[in-house]
């Protein structure tokens, strides 16, 4: 089973709160996550989103595009709508050889959530969830047909954050909706991460690689805090260096097959965890584990 690990650039300058890392270039995140090993990126909100632009941008970098992140709201939208609306998206990342979208949804006000506390999030009622189903089960047919695959991201602060949530996703999509398991969300929202995969590997198309400090987790929880609080606290750091069982999940991976990307996707705040330092740590632990496990990664031996 041959796999590639990419990154995504919220290491060096997050989206959702501008102010970290906001002075960083793009150019930066480029070369840093060439000089750190790794095969390629998924799009940030400083990324052109020409693909005749970013081409180029990233080749000069020797980086494939992995994906892209995609606020979605098929929830609150029509299908046709919510599809018109994410085309020029997919057309980006297909135009660049990307086969999946982090597809997360976004309805009913997750931007707020996110700096909210953890329990007073979106939720769907048990009567909505057929209707919804069917409803992303079909725009994720659309999206495959148009050659960009689903990849269902369960994130916290959304309507799809606990174990049970994803339990239910699954049960009421057909397999169009392929799975992003993250780990750092899954045990953030109180899941076990190895128990989930161990039942939705079949579905399971991208991987969210990130590991979590078990104090901060713990008081985090306790607390009701908010997730961009407990992001600012460091709940979250690269895989290998929290109390995640990294070595387990790959074997699984592994043991079932996946080919495609691991993603390292440490939320950090850049002025607390140096970028290069972090990224450099991730590819190489991944790396390492991923090898272990069975895995043939398609990438340069970290040095």
């Amino acid at each position: 089973m041959t796999v590639k690990i990419g990154i995504n650039p919220i290491t060096w300058t997050n989206d959702d709160d501008p102010a970290l890392g906001g002075d960083t270039p793009l150019e930066t995140c480029l070369r840093e996550t060439q000089q750190a090993g790794y095969q390629g990126t998924e799009l940030g909100g400083k990324f052109p989103r020409q693909s005749e632009v970013l081409g180029p941008i990233l080749a000069g970098y020797g980086l494939d595009l992995v994906s892209g992140w995609y606020d979605g709201r098929i929830l609150e939208k029509e299908i046709e709508e919510e599809f018109d609306a994410i085309l020029p998206h997919l057309t980006l990342l297909r135009d660049l050889g990307a086969k999946h979208v982090v597809y997360a949804d976004t309805s009913r006000g997750r931007h707020g959530a996110i700096f909210d506390p953890i329990s007073q999030r979106p939720a769907l009622a048990p009567e909505e969830w057929p209707d919804y189903g069917r409803k992303i089960s079909r725009l994720a047919e659309r999206m495959a047909d148009f050659g960009v695959r689903l990849a269902f991201h369960h994130h916290m602060g959304t309507i799809v954050e606990t174990d049970g949530e994803i339990d239910e996703l699954m049960a009421r999509t057909g397999e169009a909706v392929g799975l992003l398991y993250d780990t750092g969300h899954c045990a953030f929202s109180g899941g076990d991460p190895k128990a989930l995969l161990e039942r939705h590997i079949g579905r399971v198309v991208h991987v969210h690689c990130k590991d979590v400090r078990p104090d901060i987790l713990a008081r985090a929880r306790a607390s009701d805090m908010s997730f961009m609080g407990a992001v600012m606290e460091g709940i979250f750091t690269v895989p290998g260096d929290g109390a995640i069982d990294y070595a387990s999940l790959l074997g699984i991976l592994a043991r079932h097959g996946y080919r495609g990307w691991l993603v390292v996707e440490a939320e950090q705040d850049p002025a607390k965890a140096h970028p290069l330092t972090y990224a450099t740590m991730g590819y190489r632990n991944l790396y390492t584990l991923a090898h272990q496990a069975g895995f043939v990664v398609d990438g340069k031996p970290p040095t």
